[in-house]
């Protein structure tokens, strides 16, 4: 080749890569802008219903929020996970078959667990039992909202997610202004619920796809390779929270339930980031699989590292923040939430920083390591939790919790070393998209 011809293709190469990576940033941006909104819907219902219902009762909206994170991670690994894992950046005629049977397969999810919620609330009785109820018939709406913002990142199309939360923010309003006139636990669970309605029947119009529920079945058995693991990993994350605090209600009472969580809703923001992180990041890690797996490690450290930066940067700007509005925004559950900064801002940043290493282990599609990862950072988080509320009540809680979960954020890095290393020795065939 002439050197003439080398500068051509140099040059455009060059002019390819600022491409890649301004559609790249592009795509993060939603990403962010879509968690700032999901942030805000999750931290603004919180704070409501702390001020308008106190300690306890808010103790027990925590048990119904904890519970719908079990859901929420059973739903996304067997339908959305699967979907971010094989279907992202892939043809538009394939991504409608995939979106159409893995948001049936959420659909099925939530109607499904939805009924056992409802029947379980209605045996329990009590303070939480109607809670429970409650739950169990808004979960369908939920799960289905949930689904389609997968749908949109698999497609790189965050700005429709970020539409689709901005729907339900607005939703929101009007729902919690209701509750609050009723003022009990199950109205703002069914107004919080209720309200996803908007954005689930919203998503089927944006997409003009309508969920499948026959496909179900069809989906569950072609992915059930990573859907049962992710299923398992998902569950074994979500169930360890609920544990903790279900142990924490009965070793220091329903009370410690709800301080634990105002300390955790000042952390609002990032847990939110957590907890949709997949949304964005698998999805680009995949990508970056595909086009230049030699990056996938320092991209990794880039998404965790950032997070567990910005984590602690927002618990330092806490502890400075004046008592008077710490107790304008969280009320009577400011007093007791405020000690507990410290630790949970510590427990954030190491759930950030391990949530790069996920990402590199979904994108590598390495579900049994993730799994593994998983599974020992889950028992570490429960035994921190539940023997730190044990030997210091509430406080020894969240410090057992910051010890365990920066010690299962080094076992996701671990994994996926090996799972790299592994990869260079033994190059795997590139993610399956039909």
């Amino acid at each position: 080749m002439s050197a003439e011809g080398k500068r051509t293709v140099t040059n455009r190469a060059e002019g390819v890569r600022p491409s890649a990576k301004r559609a790249v940033a592009g795509r993060l941006s939603w990403g962010l802008a879509d968690q700032a909104v999901c942030s805000m819907n999750n931290f603004a219902v919180g704070i409501y219903v702390a001020r308008s219902l106190g300690v306890t009762a808010f103790g027990v909206f925590s048990l119904a929020w904890v519970t719908y994170g079990v859901v929420l991670n059973v739903s996304r690994g067997l339908a959305t996970d699967p979907l971010m894992v094989r279907f992202s950046g892939v043809p538009t005629a394939s991504w409608r078959a995939a979106v159409a049977r893995s948001s049936g397969t959420a659909l099925g999810v939530g109607a499904a667990l939805g009924a056992a919620c409802l029947v379980v609330g209605v045996g329990l009785g009590g303070r939480v039992g109607p809670a429970f109820a409650c739950l169990g018939v808004v979960l369908p709406a939920l799960l289905l909202q949930d689904a389609w913002r997968f749908a949109f990142f698999a497609a790189g199309t965050g700005r429709k997610a970020f539409v689709n939360d901005l729907v339900w923010a607005v939703a929101l309003v009007p729902a919690m202004v209701v509750a609050a006139r009723v003022d009990s636990v199950p109205a703002f669970v069914l107004a919080w619920g209720a309200s996803a309605a908007v954005p689930a029947v919203y998503g089927c119009l944006q997409s003009r796809i309508r969920p499948r529920l026959t496909g179900a079945r069809e989906w569950l058995r072609e992915h059930r390779d990573l859907g049962y693991r992710y299923l398992v990993e998902n569950v074994s994350n979500s169930g360890a929270s609920q544990l903790r605090a279900y142990g924490l209600g009965a070793i220091a009472g329903v009370g410690a339930v709800g301080v634990i969580r105002g300390a955790e809703l000042l952390l609002g923001p990032f847990l939110a980031l957590l907890m949709g992180l997949s949304l964005v990041t698998v999805a680009e890690a995949a990508r970056v699989l595909r086009r230049a797996p030699h990056r996938l490690g320092a991209f990794c450290l880039l998404l965790g590292g950032g997070q567990a930066a910005a984590a602690l940067l927002w618990g330092g700007a806490l502890l400075l923040m004046p008592g008077r509005f710490g107790e304008f925004v969280l009320g009577g559950v400011w007093h007791a939430s405020s000690e507990l900064i410290v630790p949970v801002t510590l427990g954030v940043a190491g759930a950030g920083l391990g949530t790069g290493a996920a990402a590199g282990l979904r994108a590598l599609a390495a579900a049994r390591r993730s799994l593994r990862s998983q599974l020992i950072a889950s028992a570490c988080y429960v035994v921190g939790g539940l023997g730190g509320a044990a030997v210091a009540g509430t406080a020894g809680s969240a410090w057992g919790v910051a010890a365990a979960t920066l010690g299962g954020s080094a076992v996701w890095w671990l994994h996926l070393r090996s799972a790299l290393r592994e990869r260079r020795t033994h190059p795997l065939p590139e993610v399956r998209t039909p």
